[in-house]
């Protein structure tokens, strides 16, 4: 399946999946782009080197991309302080 994405939203999307403590399912949310369809953007968008590095990174125990890896306490995808995101698009724009 083929989904149509703005430059915008693929340059929001390396920037989520670059984020720590952004959870994949947060990404599927906003542009219902699943875990293993990101790993697929980001292997097509990066520079080989810089794939490995993020594989690396997400695959550690820092990251926690995986929301079985984050604290259970935490229900949210986005900070308490930002502007509501609704309907696939961030609403501070």
């Amino acid at each position: 399946m083929k989904l149509k994405l703005s430059e915008r939203d693929h340059d929001r999307i390396i920037g989520m999946a670059w984020e720590d403590r952004t959870p994949f399912e947060a990404i599927e949310f906003q542009f219902g782009l699943t875990e293993k369809q990101v790993i697929t953007h980001m292997r097509r968008t990066l520079k080989p080197s810089s794939f490995k590095l993020w594989r690396k990174r997400v695959n550690s125990g820092v990251s926690q991309k995986h929301s079985k890896k984050r604290n259970p306490e935490i229900e949210r995808f986005k900070c308490s302080r930002q502007r509501s995101i609704s309907n696939n698009k961030i609403s501070k724009r």
